[in-house]
């Protein structure tokens, strides 16, 4: 039996808490759309779709700070070397917390620029200037939120970020729910929520790092502890070739992450164009590919600590067998998702919004959403391996050829297609991130998996 392999269980490990902490991020965004579509119309739902997409835009280039925080460390694990796994904590934390800053900095000029991007229609203006305004304050948290969870994916470590997404849903939850529906803030208190939510996760995160890192290290007596601590500290930021490295390895999922901004972006742009009802079927519709990514993830997280890990001991059979396995899983995957999304998507829709009219409007594309477990299976996998292996150009060569697929398709059909073309532009850019992907590990990577 498939399952009776030692591999297949580590797999299951890790995967099955990075599903669960996965499956509950999108809640995050989902309890925010789900609020507002049983507060007000298309406007409201659009706003919500608008600023999370500003700050995905801002997040996603900082993308780096998870995937090769995980990467880098992982492979450190494998080759046994806990102060090389600290360092590499201590580097992205400080990056991500500096970013974070930076965005609460600059943010008058983030919101007049984006907002504008966004082509947000006139209508959601306000509720966006709200929203962004009361969510920008947790910048840092995301960011630094970020660096702890690839971190623990690279100590071989997902049960720790699976905690801290279930109680930054459940304070999400209840602060949003007794905001909006006790006190009547309206789409202000759907942001106090997310931000609330945002900081408490991170400092548990950053809690459960400390403790970590005090076991491994021995440093179980609190005599000199401070002063130890603060030394080590120091001495990791003041090497430079250090930081010039995590730079460069990182460089390639910054470009792989843009690319994959524009393509969100201009997703979101196009079906703002249309108006805001439009918008809003689009936004409903991608909630499909959400719950599936963030289901995949897991897999591709395992994939990330499990790839490194074996790559950094040089143990090439337990690399070939783990990426075998995980493709066997994630094929699996894809059909249930892709079946469970024919029967019930229509139901699901209503529970995201009792406005009857944005549902009708959204019927007709949501076979289109079905396929998107098939098609991006694929590239969900390989992300991970590619990650774990720091073979980021991979991703990034994907990427690139997907986009440019993506853009084809959708200039050629707009015309004739609408809508209709976007969701056909976007599956081809999940299927070419798939299939490109495949392209470089079976002729260019100078990785032998």
């Amino acid at each position: 039996m498939m399952l009776n392999n030692s591999k297949n269980r580590e797999i299951l490990q890790l995967a099955i808490p990075s599903i669960i902490s996965n499956v509950t991020v999108p809640l995050l965004g989902l309890v925010d759309l789900s609020i507002v579509g049983h507060i007000g119309n298309e406007d409201y739902i659009s706003a919500i779709a608008v600023g999370s997409m500003i700050f995905n835009v801002m997040y996603w280039l900082l993308g780096f700070l998870r995937m090769g925080t995980s990467g880098m460390t992982s492979q450190a694990f494998g080759r046994e070397d806990t102060m090389e796994c600290i360092r590499i904590l201590v580097r992205s934390l400080t990056i991500g917390l500096a970013f974070g800053l930076l965005f609460i900095l600059t943010q008058g000029g983030l919101e007049w620029g984006l907002l504008r991007l966004m082509n947000t229609p006139e209508a959601s203006w306000e509720y966006v200037t709200i929203y962004f305004q009361i969510v920008i304050w947790g910048a840092p948290a995301m960011l630094g939120l970020y660096s702890l969870t690839g971190w623990f994916i690279g100590m071989q470590d997902t049960r720790t970020p699976m905690v801290v997404a279930i109680l930054q849903n459940l304070v999400n939850i209840l602060a949003s729910l007794s905001l909006v529906f006790v006190l009547g803030w309206g789409i202000a208190g759907v942001a106090v929520g997310t931000l609330l939510a945002q900081w408490i996760g991170f400092l548990v995160a950053l809690l459960g790092a400390w403790k970590r890192i005090h076991k491994v290290n021995g440093l179980q007596n609190k005599q000199g502890l401070a002063t130890e601590t603060w030394s080590r500290l120091v001495r990791v930021l003041s090497v430079k070739a250090a930081w010039i490295n995590f730079f460069l390895v990182n460089k390639d999922i910054f470009l792989r992450t843009l690319c994959l901004i524009v393509v969100n972006f201009y997703f979101t742009s196009a079906g703002g164009k249309q108006g805001a009802m439009m918008l809003a079927v689009n936004t409903l519709l991608m909630t499909l590919f959400t719950i599936f990514s963030y289901v995949m993830d897991g897999f591709a997280y395992a994939g990330e600590a499990l790839s490194g890990k074996y790559y950094g001991a040089g143990d090439k059979q337990g690399l070939h067998v783990t990426v075998r396995n995980l493709f066997q899983f994630g094929f699996l995957m894809a059909v249930v998702f892709m079946g469970i999304y024919m029967i019930g998507g229509t139901g699901f829709l209503h529970l995201l919004t009792d406005d009857n009219a944005v549902v009708e409007a959204a019927r007709p594309y949501l076979p289109w959403a079905c396929f998107i477990p098939v098609v991006g299976v694929t590239a969900f996998i390989l992300d991970g391996v590619f990650i774990g292996l720091t073979d980021t150009k991979g991703m990034l060569f994907s990427t690139v050829m997907a986009m440019v697929l993506f853009f084809i398709v959708y200039f050629v059909f707009r015309d004739w297609l609408a809508n209709y073309a976007l969701w056909l532009a976007f599956l081809s850019f999940l299927l070419m991130r798939g299939a490109a992907s495949m392209l470089w590990m079976r002729f260019f990577s100078t990785i032998d998996v």
